[in-house]
């Protein structure tokens, strides 16, 4: 029943404080026992003016989970009730105030509130006052002087306050009366008070009726039959100096320790007169057992250890008898008080906010600061100023101390927490009395702070880059990424997606690249074409499996590298089953320009840098620029209008494995007049000519060679050693009056960029010497030798034999051509540019181009 329903005497109160930040609050409630259960006590919510519309999450639970049952708490809106009916002398006997107190927290959002609860159990009338039994026996001598006062058994009333025994009423009599005496416990125990003389022989027995009466509406009682019998008198009973005493009793006195003497004197003579001592009849065997009486001395002793945190007062009732016949005992009061000592080291009880887990407490490092973590209780045996205690925090100053309600703190944070830092927390609770000297009590405890999905998935980089051969095998590794999450459990289970997007030309991202959910391992979809894509940009999400969700992505650069996987192709001259007819003036002179043949590589780099070549000149007229594609005249033309000069050539790129392609270029000669502007190159003699020679024309041409100067050189010794200088001055004059001069065309080197690759060979329809040094073409002499080849020639020359490079060569010296020096050594010696060996002089008749290779 709640109280505030009740009587208009009880009103309800509530005493509570509710504040932002992290206190605690006390809410106290009033509710009568054996209520019936279900009876509403409060409602915290409505009491606490919690809005729980605006917080669904809001929940009351209990700290700590225990067999209580007298209480039942609803967790959704804090509503108190009844669980059991409750007993209060059950639950706190013989104590007028009877708390039931709890704490309870409210978990709303990332604040937790502590909210202590007492709940006060009123007392019903519904015991009644009982003695120890239906009957006592008294007996008193007829002599007993008038006031004389007896103690008579003490009746128990399990109720408090009002409703606990409040007087003792006796049967009516002309003798006896009856007094109620309050001990210092707050007992209430009657004596039996002498009204008027005895005499045994009148009047040897009386029966009185003893009643207990409580203060209830409506008052109980309880009664016994008290049975008097009247004895005959001994004319002097002992007396007590003192009717009552009362020592103090430090409680930890040794065993044996003398708290006092009792003292009764006798003046009878003999056995009446000797004293002896003891306790009273109704005396309880716990004051037995703790004290001793010597009978004869008085002598009142410790018998058992005392504690005073288990009982501080004793009263005992001593008892002095005198031997003789019919002995009236008289009573002394004794009052033993325990003094407290500091023999208790204080109590500390640590209620964790959440059930504790192999000793250590849990908290979400989603708490926000001021977060209510556990409840820290002290308690000492001990009173006054041994029983204060001092509390303190010691281990880390994330945590402190507050008080909550008495001799209750709270732990609470003092700033927000991260597991990922510092996952626990190891803290020292002290606590220490102030008694002297001080005792100190420690005691570990461990908060662990559990985790939340506060973190992402983090890549160890932004911006990943990679390279990836084109031409791979679908469905090939690439790489993995890994993305690590610092949380625990399913929040730092990372998996991996791929964020679609396009890559060059539409088509979709995952076409290309595929990942793996678990390891982030990255895969192709297809064949990489480095021509079609060159760079793909792949964006990977990494997502934990907590609540909620938190990602993050990296940015990976893929960089397709190119593979020489295309060959060169011709773009000039437009050709035709690989084949082109271009024409070419029937005057051009040597070094012209005949074309200047253009081809593209889809490839790039070394892949797609070109180079030209000449694979096939049967005439051996033309040279070939490796860099530019230019193919150039090495002699002038003597051709008639309608030949055709046929050659192949051939294109290649620079690659690891080197792709080409060939073409047929057909010159037909025609009556044309050259552009004014038309190039014309003097070209150089360039070993890579020889690149074109297999190894058995190279080996032929070196043994004819050698040969060839053997004999050669034979015969210029035989020629000299039969002529006189006279006859060789008269040769030289002779040979050199056709005024010509030597003239060495300047040759083209491999370092240079424009160098040509010629034919191999050249040898004119005669017999040719040859030689070694550099193609030699003849000029008239006078001509400046400074200038280039004129743009047409009209003269016609004689064929001389010549050197070109390295390659044996019969070629048709051309007007206005430049020459070189004399060599130096004599007009009569080897390759001198004034002597003639060929044999026939200046002819007129056409040379005929032969092709010398077998």
């Amino acid at each position: 029943m709640i109280l505030w329903k009740m009587s208009a005497q009880i009103v309800c109160v509530l005493v509570f404080i509710w504040l932002r930040t992290t206190h605690c609050t006390t809410t106290k409630y009033y509710t009568y026992e054996e209520d019936a259960p279900g009876t509403e006590i409060g409602n915290l919510s409505k009491d606490l003016k919690i809005e729980l519309g605006q917080n669904s999450q809001t929940s009351f639970r209990f700290m700590q989970k225990t067999n209580f049952s007298h209480v039942h708490l609803r967790q959704i809106d804090g509503l108190l009730t009844v669980g059991e009916s409750i007993d209060r002398e059950e639950l706190c006997p013989q104590s007028l105030e009877c708390l039931i107190t709890f704490d309870i927290v409210i978990f709303s959002k990332d604040r937790f509130q502590l909210i202590h609860v007492e709940i006060e159990v009123m007392d019903i009338n519904d015991n009644s006052p009982r003695f120890p039994s239906n009957e006592s026996y008294l007996e008193i001598s007829e002599n007993v002087a008038v006031g004389t006062r007896f103690p008579l058994d003490i009746a128990v009333d399990r109720d408090v306050g009002i409703n606990y025994i409040q007087s003792y009423q006796i049967s009516s009599n002309s003798h006896f009366d009856v007094e109620v005496r309050e001990e210092e416990d707050g007992l209430k125990y009657a004596e039996l008070i002498l009204l008027n003389g005895l005499d045994r022989e009148a009047d040897d027995f009386y029966t009185i009726e003893l009643t207990a009466v409580d203060g209830g509406k409506p008052p109980r009682t309880g009664s016994m039959t008290v049975n008097i019998k009247v004895l005959d008198f001994n004319d002097n009973s002992p007396t007590f100096e003192h009717s009552s005493l009362k020592v103090e009793l430090n409680e930890d006195e040794p065993l044996g320790f003398l708290l006092l003497k009792v003292h009764a004197s006798d003046p009878d003579a003999g056995i009446n007169g000797e004293v002896v001592y003891g306790f009273a009849e109704d005396t309880s065997d716990e004051i037995r057992r703790v004290f001793q009486i010597d009978s004869f001395s008085g002598s009142l002793t410790l018998n058992a250890a005392v504690d005073y945190e288990n009982r501080k007062l004793y009263e005992l009732n001593i008892q002095a008898y005198d031997l003789g016949l019919n002995s009236v005992p008289s009573t002394c009061r004794v009052t033993v008080e325990i003094i407290d000592v500091n023999d208790n080291v204080p109590e500390i009880s640590i209620k964790p906010m959440t059930s504790m887990s192999e000793g250590a407490a849990y908290i979400t490092e989603a708490a926000a600061e001021e977060s209510f973590v556990a409840l820290i209780s002290t308690s000492d045996r001990d009173s006054g100023p041994n029983g204060y205690v001092r509390i303190s925090l010691h281990g880390h100053d994330h945590f402190r101390l507050q008080q909550a309600y008495g001799d209750t703190f709270m732990i609470v944070t003092t700033t927000a927490l991260d597991r990922e830092r510092l996952p626990e927390y190891n803290l020292t609770v002290v606590a220490e009395d102030f008694g002297s000297p001080p005792f100190k009590t420690l005691k570990q405890y461990t908060i662990r702070v559990s985790d939340e999905n506060d973190n992402p998935p983090l890549f160890s980089k932004l911006v990943y880059e990679l390279a990836v051969m084109e031409n791979n095998v679908p469905g090939s590794y690439i790489a993995t990424v890994v993305a690590r999450d610092p949380d625990l459990g399913d929040n730092s289970k990372v998996t991996y997606k791929l964020l679609d997007g396009e890559v060059t030309g539409g088509a979709l991202l995952s076409t290309y690249v595929t990942v793996d959910p678990v390891s982030g391992s990255l895969y192709t979809a297809r064949s990489f074409d480095y021509e079609a894509v060159k760079q793909i940009e792949v964006k990977i999400e990494a997502s934990d499996s907590g609540f909620p969700q938190l990602s993050s992505t990296a940015l990976i650069e893929i960089k397709v590298v190119d593979q020489n996987d295309n060959s060169p192709y011709i773009t000039y001259p437009v050709l035709q089953n690989d084949s082109a007819d271009i024409p070419i003036p029937f005057n051009a002179p040597s070094g012209y320009i005949s074309l200047r043949v253009k081809a593209r590589d889809a490839d790039e780099g070394l892949n797609g840098e070109l180079s030209y070549r000449l694979i096939e000149d049967d005439q051996i007229l033309f040279s070939m620029h490796r860099d530019t594609g230019e193919i150039a005249l090495k002699y002038g033309l003597s051709f008639l209008c309608g030949d055709v000069l046929e050659i192949k050539i051939a294109v290649s790129d620079n690659g690891r494995s080197p792709r080409s392609c060939n073409a047929t270029i057909r010159f037909v000669v025609a009556e044309m007049q050259l552009a004014d502007k038309q190039s014309v190159l003097v070209l150089e003699s360039s070993q890579d000519a020889w690149y074109n020679l297999d190894v058995s024309q190279v080996v032929i041409i070196m043994l004819g060679g050698g040969c060839v100067l053997l004999i050669i050189a034979i015969a210029t010794v035989a020629l000299s050693c039969k002529r006189n200088p006279r006859d060789r001055d008269s040769d030289v004059k002779r040979m050199t009056q056709g005024h010509f001069e030597k003239h060495l065309l300047p040759t083209h080197s491999d370092e240079d960029p424009d160098i040509y690759q010629g034919p191999k060979a050249l040898v004119s329809g005669q017999n040719a010497s040859v030689q070694r040094d550099s193609i030699h073409f003849y000029r008239e002499t006078g001509k400046d030798p400074s200038k280039g080849f004129p743009a047409i020639s009209t003269q016609h020359f004689e064929p001389v034999s010549l050197w070109q490079g390295d390659k044996d060569n019969l070629q048709i010296s051309g007007a206005d051509q430049m020459s070189v020096k004399d060599s130096g050594k004599g007009d009569s010696d080897f390759n001198d540019s004034d002597s003639d060996i060929s044999g026939y002089g200046c002819k007129r008749t056409p040379s005929i181009i032969i092709n010398t290779r077998a």
